[in-house]
């Protein structure tokens, strides 16, 4: 299943009208977290990629995440399982501010598209290594419309 670049405004568009239908209410079709949280959730992945969530993967992680990780996250080849295993990062407890991590995903969302295909061509994962600018696209956009699809948006 082959998913839309998070470099072109027509996905950011279609993101962006997505989530303006979540509201604190919304209840998740499956999992744990509240809509807030889901949020907070999904900034984890742009807070890494963008440094402001220091993470520090030693040589034999990163070995094992590339191996056995990468493809899952980076690929089109399957959507995620509902209820599937995240990083210790990713695991969002207490609560948060619903307005204030839709903000942010907003922003978030609007960064990756303006700096395109060339800022992330070959950008270093903290996890995977030297990623291609699809691979990028690809594990942006699949996690955020498996949360999307958590919470019927």
């Amino acid at each position: 299943m082959p998913y839309p670049s998070v470099f072109e405004a027509s996905t950011t568009q279609t993101a962006l009208e997505r989530l303006s239908k979540l509201t604190p209410e919304t209840k998740p079709v499956w999992g744990k977290m509240n809509a807030s949280q889901m949020l907070a959730h999904l900034n984890v992945a742009y807070d890494i990629c963008y440094g402001k969530l220091p993470v520090k993967n030693g040589a034999f992680a990163k070995f094992m995440l590339k191996l056995f990780v990468k493809g899952m996250v980076t690929t089109d080849k399957k959507p995620y399982p509902k209820n599937g295993r995240t990083a210790d990062e990713f695991v969002i407890s207490g609560e948060r501010d619903f307005e204030r991590e839709k903000s942010k995903l907003i922003d978030y969302i609007k960064e990756t598209e303006k700096n395109g295909v060339a800022y992330f061509e070959g950008k270093e994962s903290v996890s995977f290594g030297k990623m291609s600018a699809k691979e990028w696209s690809v594990q942006f956009y699949k996690h955020m419309d498996h949360h999307f699809q958590q919470f019927g948006i």
